[in-house]
């Protein structure tokens, strides 16, 4: 059979990305991290002055899109995909807690997802896939043969997004972490379009007490069955 797509949404820090890059590796998939996709323009949108402190002008923003260029190449010393914006690698700049403020308003103007979601389709097109976002198994490939859908306790979530970002030499207490990321969680939810949800057919993975390799060992034992089932019925 051919090769299957496989959706991983949830909320933020917990672990959609590191379990895609897994996963893909596993399986020799090509992995897309969509959210680089939506921090890619959000850092472009600080650099040009059109985004400042959460404000900004949508037409400014629409008449940038036509600029962006984003692309992944991978990495063969880091073993890991990076995020090009238009020709630079950007992978580290778009990792820090003042992108993660901001992101969220960007990815909810309806003209930047239709920009990204067209890329992210035809990225997909031929199967052999694994992408991680918010909306990969409602909106992008709602059709994906198999969906995953991450959660996790929300102290939980913030001690590990606190870490990543001291690790990176981030000033930030843990407590501004959490705020953050209840923001997210909030913005994510109840924007207009595409808010985050969990599809129908998705399998949900609570990953607050499990550990990487628990985590991995599980999302594989449930594409395998899928698979074998797919294989089955044909």
């Amino acid at each position: 059979m051919s090769e299957i797509t496989i959706a991983i949404d949830g909320f933020s820090s917990c672990g959609k990305s590191t379990l895609a890059k897994e996963l893909a590796n596993k399986l020799n998939y090509i992995y897309v991290d969509s959210g680089a996709m939506y921090r890619a323009v959000t850092l472009h949108l600080i650099n040009t002055g059109i985004l400042k402190d959460g404000h900004f002008i949508k037409e400014q923003v629409l008449n940038e899109l036509n600029d962006i260029e984003i692309r992944f190449e991978y990495n063969r010393d880091q073993k890991k995909s990076e995020t090009y914006l238009n020709g630079e690698n950007i992978e580290k700049d778009i990792r820090t807690l003042a992108i993660s403020k901001q992101v969220s308003a960007i990815s909810a103007i309806g003209e930047v997802r239709t920009k990204l979601v067209k890329i992210q389709q035809d990225l997909g097109q031929m199967g052999g896939v694994i992408m991680d976002g918010r909306d990969i198994g409602t909106v992008v490939f709602p059709h994906a043969e198999v969906k995953l859908f991450m959660t996790a306790d929300n102290d939980i979530r913030a001690q590990r997004r606190y870490l990543e970002l001291i690790d990176k030499g981030e000033c930030i207490s843990l407590e501004d972490v959490k705020k953050s990321i209840a923001r997210r969680d909030y913005l994510d939810m109840n924007r207009e379009i595409a808010p985050l949800s969990k599809a129908e057919d998705a399998i949900e993975i609570d990953n607050s007490e499990l550990s990487e390799e628990d985590q991995l060992e599980l999302a594989l034992k449930i594409i395998n069955e899928k698979k074998l089932a797919l294989q089955t019925a044909n």
